[in-house]
């Protein structure tokens, strides 16, 4: 593994999300409630109490005021699988026990967002009316900000023959913007191999020149996060 750089970020990763600390906003994206019972085959988590029980213990390491799910708050299109209600009830009430707004931007999946969850709902957010613009990143943003934050690719960073969520952090790489891309938070998606890909590659129209987006691994065992050198410097490394 090549040795970590230093990169200066205005926020802090906590598990699969990162934590905008001058608005006390919590960013996360692809939960993709219901995935493990809308698959064909038996999942090995039960990604509902999972995706609960990690957000409790973020919750409590940043004690944020607004909870922002960034898109894909639910995994099908057609239909509620069983038990999905219940899930997402139990999200809502860990977001609630802990003093939050919960605020959904909706993704490509969250057809049937409105069904299930009456919450606050809004294309795009924007923390304190800041410099912040957070969206799925299915589509291009339809306002201008200094920074966007996004999900829809699940990005994941091959090391040393691991697969590993990443997030991408790319500098002035849309239209003079910084954007941040946040790995799915639900543990039971694949996620995109990052190393080889190129602009086209990628699903959002945020990433347009992958080789300038740093990527960042959180160790879970020792919650540390290491940064390394753009994808288009790094790739010969890994």
């Amino acid at each position: 593994m090549t040795d970590g750089v230093e990169v200066d970020v205005p926020f802090a990763v906590h598990d699969r999300s990162i934590f905008l600390p001058t608005t006390e906003t919590l960013v996360l994206a692809d939960v993709h409630l219901g995935k493990a019972a809308d698959s064909s085959v038996d999942a090995p988590i039960d990604d509902g109490a999972d995706v609960r029980d990690r957000l409790a213990a973020v919750l409590e390491a940043t004690a944020p005021a607004t909870v922002v799910v960034a898109g894909d708050l639910l995994h099908s299109f057609s239909r509620l699988p069983r038990g999905l209600e219940r899930d997402l009830e139990a999200v809502v009430a860990t977001v609630a026990d802990a003093g939050a707004e919960l605020v959904v931007t909706p993704g490509n999946h969250d057809t049937m967002l409105e069904e299930v969850f009456s919450g606050r709902i809004v294309p795009e957010y924007r923390p304190d009316g800041g410099e912040t613009v957070i969206c799925h990143g299915h589509e291009q943003p339809a306002t201008t900000a200094e920074r966007y934050v996004v999900g829809h690719d699940h990005p994941a960073l091959s090391v040393e023959g691991r697969k590993l969520p990443c997030l991408l952090y790319g500098p002035d790489c849309y239209e003079g913007a910084d954007v941040i891309v946040l790995p799915a938070f639900t543990r039971l998606a694949a996620g995109a191999t990052v190393n080889g890909m190129r602009g086209r590659d990628f699903q959002s129209p945020l990433v347009r020149d992958p080789d300038a987006f740093h990527p960042a691994v959180r160790d879970a065992a020792t919650d540390e996060v290491l940064w390394f050198p753009p994808l288009g410097r790094c790739r010969r490394l890994l």
